[in-house]
């Protein structure tokens, strides 16, 4: 893994990590690679503001339990670079990545990471003609993100629209995420969309009214709970979803949106009910079992990571964490361009203590010092630690507790790492 940190950190320095969304950068690279994205299968987008990376991977799943060969591109990457590379079961080798490195940049087009990456991505896939489904999560918006390539993809999925990222909009309104979102998505596809509140999804079926794509909503299957039991539920098909990896409800929704997608692409029921239990999402509501950080707790204590950054997935988490019946502690650290305290406010005082904590090598990282004090004035009693190790040490005793590491998928990623 060595070999690849010190690769993205070399990438970081050679590339802007600036936002900058505009298509006709990563459309000129691509036009003097001789359009490679052309050569992809049944590419899928996954688009929206929460929930993308739960949904692409339970498809993933699903499709290879039906013997598909699948890719995915994902964004950000928690403790591999080349997690965001993933071909039939495997990650992309270092040296195939630097040779597309090495073909991007003899382009000599100027490109943002973000961009450089997504290029890299689509010679990966492109050279692997067996590939059977491309599965691509989408950047910040979609209107201009570099993985909008396609003018008929195999089908769009729209996870749950928020108000996140309202900073980089002169029209900071959800009206304006959605229309960043939506309004550019092929009129050739089909677009399925995921459970959203009464308000979003207004917006949303004004924005694809004149959309030819056929559009199915979540109206057309349900996430029934009974006795505290969750089941996929449509026309045709009752399924039992059985996980002891899987804990909050918006996990399951997005759950079950893969669940209709799959069976519309011929993934049986059986098969689905076999692949859940299985399905399991890398730092979303997730239990460390066992590691170099999980070894520095005491038996009755457990250690949960998430990495929820917006006030919609901090209401997952909470809604999750109200449910249990032991004393929460968090150890919290947050970007710059988030909306720290409201976020906090949604917990509404679930966590008995907060250790405030910097997020290592990333310079947008909120300082704990304006952290604690976010904290404080919430009434939360609050302590600061110099890393995640030391932040376990100072919480950890005897006592019944479960520690949620919280707040960034960037500090979720070292968390695992340091695991």
């Amino acid at each position: 893994m060595s070999q690849s940190i010190d690769l993205y950190k070399k990438l970081q320095q050679q590339y802007s990590r600036r936002i900058n969304l505009d298509l006709t950068r990563i459309k000129r690279v691509l036009k003097v690679l001789n359009n490679p994205e052309l050569d992809l299968k049944n590419p899928i987008n996954i688009i929206g503001s929460d929930g993308k990376m739960s949904a692409l991977t339970s498809l993933k799943f699903f499709l290879e339990a039906n013997d598909k060969k699948v890719s995915t591109f994902i964004s950000p990457h928690l403790k591999d670079v080349r997690e965001r590379f993933y071909f039939n079961k495997k990650l992309i080798r270092i040296k195939e990545f630097k040779e597309y490195l090495k073909k991007i940049e003899q382009t000599k087009i100027k490109l943002t990471l973000f961009e450089c990456l997504t290029a890299c991505y689509i010679l990966a896939a492109s050279k692997r003609k067996y590939l059977d489904y491309n599965l691509v999560e989408s950047g910040l918006f979609f209107s201009k993100d570099s993985t909008r390539l396609w003018n008929k993809p195999r089908a769009v999925l729209v996870t749950n629209i928020n108000k996140q990222h309202l900073e980089w909009l002169k029209k900071k309104t959800l009206a304006q995420i959605c229309k960043e979102k939506l309004s550019k998505i092929s009129q050739n596809t089909i677009i399925y969309i995921s459970n959203q509140n009464t308000e979003t999804l207004k917006l949303i079926k004004n924005i694809l009214r004149k959309n030819t794509s056929k559009k199915i909503y979540f109206t057309k299957w349900k996430i029934l709970i009974k006795n505290n039991k969750y089941f996929y539920k449509d026309k045709n098909n009752f399924i039992p979803i059985k996980s002891n990896l899987i804990f909050s409800k918006a996990l399951v929704d997005n759950l079950g949106l893969a669940i209709k997608v799959a069976l519309d692409f011929g993934v049986t029921k059986e098969i689905i009910k076999k692949t859940i239990p299985k399905i399991k999402f890398e730092g979303r509501v997730q239990y460390i079992k066992k590691g170099k950080l999980k070894n520095l707790l005491y038996k009755n204590e457990k250690l949960l990571v998430d990495g929820c950054h917006s006030e919609e997935s901090a209401k997952n988490l909470y809604n999750y964490l109200k449910t249990l019946k032991v004393p929460i502690y968090g150890i919290w650290g947050m970007k710059k361009n988030k909306s720290p305290e409201q976020f906090l406010k949604t917990f509404k005082k679930v966590f008995r203590k907060i250790i405030t904590i910097n997020i290592p090598n990333e310079p947008n990282a909120l300082k704990i010092k304006s952290l604690a004090s976010i904290a404080k004035n919430l009434d939360y009693e609050t302590i600061s630690s110099s890393s995640i190790k030391d932040a376990i040490v100072k919480i950890s005793d005897k006592k019944k507790k479960i520690i949620v590491v919280f707040g960034s998928l960037y500090l979720i990623g070292n968390v695992l790492e340091k695991n």
